[in-house]
C-alpha cells in the first residue's frame, strides 16, 4: 500500500508542475486514482512540506511550494 501511495503522490505532484494549482476534488480525475489513494498521497506532499493548501470558498486548491 505505502508503493500505491508513493506513486500516486508522484503523479500529483507531476500534474501540480503542469498546472500552477489544482482543485483537491478534480484530483483524482486527473491522476485516475481513487479518491482514497488520492488523499493520501496529499498527505505525504503535504507531510514533505511540498505543497500548499488554499481555500477559496468552498473549494480547496493545492498547488507546489516554490
Amino acid at each position: 500500500m505505502k508503493t500505491q501511495i508513493g506513486d500516486t503522490a508522484g503523479r500529483i505532484w507531476k500534474a501540480l508542475q503542469d498546472k500552477d494549482e489544482i482543485a483537491v476534488s478534480q484530483l483524482p480525475k486527473i491522476v485516475k486514482e481513487r479518491d482514497a489513494l488520492v488523499y493520501q498521497g496529499l498527505g505525504w506532499l503535504a507531510r514533505e512540506d511540498k505543497i500548499s493548501y488554499r481555500v477559496d470558498g468552498n473549494k480547496t486548491y493545492v498547488s507546489i511550494v516554490k
